[in-house]
């Protein structure tokens, strides 16, 4: 069984996972001060879709496909909400980390 992997900020990418080991999943902080609106859910289905690995985004017990901007933007993820993200494939790992730096940036708006 894989162990978590830590970061700095303890909110950082994990793996461990499904039947070939291919899992990640993170929790990020929407930071900008406008939330998760259209462009920077666009940046966010634009940044998952390169990846070939299922994507979920979840907020409380709502969980959304990470290619769909409709679905992103009805998560309404203002300044401050914590949304877990799990990827499953091969590119697990790369589409988790990918996602966590757009998040961290504050999708390039800041």
């Amino acid at each position: 069984m894989n162990q978590p992997t830590p970061s700095s900020s303890g909110l950082g990418p994990t793996s461990g996972g499904d039947a070939n080991g291919h899992r990640a999943e993170t929790v990020v902080v929407i930071r900008n001060r406008l939330g998760m609106h259209a462009r920077p859910a666009m940046s966010f289905v634009d940044t998952a879709s390169q990846f070939s690995a299922s994507i979920q985004v979840i907020k409380n017990q709502q969980s959304v496909d990470a290619k769909s901007i409709m679905q992103l933007m009805m998560l309404a993820a203002t300044q401050g909400t914590e949304l877990k993200v799990i990827a499953e494939g091969t590119d697990a790992q790369e589409a988790v980390t990918a996602i966590e730096d757009l998040v961290n940036r504050g999708f390039d708006e800041e």
